[in-house]
C-alpha cells in the first residue's frame, strides 16, 4: 500500500510540486507557467493525443460498458453537484450549474494519464484515452445545455451555444483526437520519420504540463466557500469512482478497462472546472478553489483508489 503511494503518485505531485515551489518563489515568472501550458495544452499533448489514437486498437478500447459506466457517472455526479448547491447551499440556478460541472469535469489528461501510467504501465492507457476522447465534448455539451435552460435567454442563448460549441471544437487537444480516428479509421499510416518526431515531442507533454500545472496553482488560493468546496471534492473523488466501480462491476468491465475507469473517475477537478464558471461569471471561486483543494487531497484518495484496484 505504501509502495503505491512512493512509486506511483509521489512522483506525479512532485512534479506539480516543483512547479508550484518555483513560481511562487519568483524563479518562474506568470509568463514562463503561460507558455509552457500553451506548449504542452496546445501543442504536446495534442500529438500524444494523436499518436495515441492514431495507434489504438478501437475494437478493443472503445467498449461500450466502459464509456456507459463512466459518464452515467459523471452525469449522476453533475447532477448531485447541481441539486446539492441548491437544496444544502441555497445558491441561485446559474451558480448550482457551475458547482454542477466541477463535479462533473475530472483531470483526466494532466492527471489521469500520467498516475494509469505508472500504476499500470504504458501499456494500459487504452482506457484512458477512450474516456479522453468523449470527455470534453460529453461535459461541455451537458454544462451549456442547462445553463442556458436555466438561464432562458432563448435566441440569444441559442447563439452563444453556437460559439460556445465552436471555440471548443477549435480546441487544439480535441483536434488532435479528431485527426487520430481519422488517420486510424482510414487505415493510412502515419509516416516512420512523423511517427518518430512525433514521439520526441510527446515524452516532453505529461512532464512539462505538470510541472505547469503546478504554477497555475499558485494563482488559485483557497478562500470563502469551503463548505462547498469540500463537497465539490467529496463528490469527484469519492462518489465518481465509487459509481464507476458499481457500473463497471456490474457490467463485467475487463480489469484494464474498469482501473481506468475509476481511476480517471477518481481524479481532482480539472481547470476545464474554472474556464466554465469564468465563461459564465458564475461560483469561480467555488471552482478555481476546488481545483487547488482537491488536486491537493487527491495525493490521498488516488492511494486509497490505487489500494483497493490492487
Amino acid at each position: 500500500m505504501l509502495q503505491s503511494l512512493i512509486d506511483v503518485i509521489l512522483p506525479v505531485f512532485l512534479v506539480i510540486g516543483a512547479g508550484y515551489a518555483a513560481t511562487s518563489l519568483g524563479y518562474f515568472k506568470e509568463v514562463h507557467v503561460d507558455g509552457l501550458m500553451k506548449f504542452t495544452q496546445g501543442f504536446a499533448i495534442p500529438c500524444l493525443l494523436f499518436l495515441a489514437i492514431a495507434h489504438l486498437d478501437l475494437s478493443s478500447s472503445f467498449d461500450p460498458r466502459l464509456l456507459a459506466s463512466f459518464y452515467t457517472a459523471a452525469a449522476v455526479c453533475f447532477t448531485a453537484g447541481l441539486f446539492g448547491a441548491r437544496l444544502i447551499f441555497r445558491r441561485d440556478w446559474e451558480d448550482c450549474v457551475a458547482i454542477g460541472f466541477c463535479c462533473l469535469f475530472s483531470n483526466s489528461v494532466l492527471l489521469g494519464l500520467p498516475i494509469t501510467e505508472r500504476a499500470y504501465g504504458p501499456g494500459n492507457l487504452s482506457g484512458n484515452y477512450a474516456i479522453i476522447a468523449f470527455h470534453a465534448p460529453f461535459c461541455y455539451a451537458v454544462g451549456i445545455t442547462v445553463m442556458e435552460v436555466v438561464r432562458n435567454r432563448g435566441n440569444g442563448g441559442g447563439l452563444m451555444v453556437r460559439s460556445v460549441l465552436t471555440a471548443m471544437f477549435r480546441n487544439a487537444l480535441i483536434l488532435g483526437i479528431a485527426l487520430g480516428f481519422v488517420v486510424n479509421l482510414s487505415g493510412v499510416g502515419v509516416p516512420s520519420v512523423v511517427d518518430e518526431a512525433l514521439g520526441l515531442i510527446t515524452r516532453a507533454a505529461l512532464p512539462g504540463a505538470l510541472f505547469a500545472l503546478g504554477g497555475v496553482l499558485v494563482k488559485y488560493k483557497p478562500e470563502g466557500d469551503l463548505r462547498a468546496i469540500a463537497y465539490v471534492c467529496a463528490i469527484s473523488l469519492m462518489l465518481h469512482p465509487s459509481l464507476v466501480w458499481l457500473f463497471g462491476s456490474s457490467l463485467g468491465l475487463p480489469q484494464d478497462l474498469f482501473r481506468s475507469g475509476v481511476l480517471n473517475a477518481a481524479m481532482a477537478p480539472g481547470f476545464n472546472a474554472y474556464i466554465f464558471a469564468n465563461m459564465y461569471g458564475r461560483a469561480k471561486r467555488v471552482a478555481a478553489s476546488s481545483v487547488l483543494v482537491g488536486t491537493a487531497v487527491s495525493i490521498l484518495s488516488v492511494w486509497f483508489w490505487l489500494t483497493l484496484l490492487g
